[in-house]
């Protein structure tokens, strides 16, 4: 089996939140997802990172992914 080469965590929440409430999450997404790094063996700085948010509705949906090895882009 491969091992991955990448990773995806999303949180949504309403548009109506408070900037600093959603900075607070954003950061929590970013501390969290360079724990999970280091728990499957990847160093969190070598990886590249991107943010996305798609809206529906009312709703925002952001989505912090994490790419390394062959999925990271040249």
């Amino acid at each position: 089996m491969s091992k991955p080469t990448q990773a995806h965590m999303s949180q949504s929440w309403s548009k109506g939140r408070p900037p600093g409430w959603k900075d607070m999450k954003k950061k929590q997404m970013e501390y969290y997802m360079g724990a999970k790094l280091i728990e499957v063996g990847v160093n969190p700085k070598s990886a590249t990172y991107r943010w996305s948010v798609t809206t529906e509705g009312n709703d925002e949906t952001w989505t912090y992914s994490a790419y390394w090895g062959d999925s990271q882009p040249k």
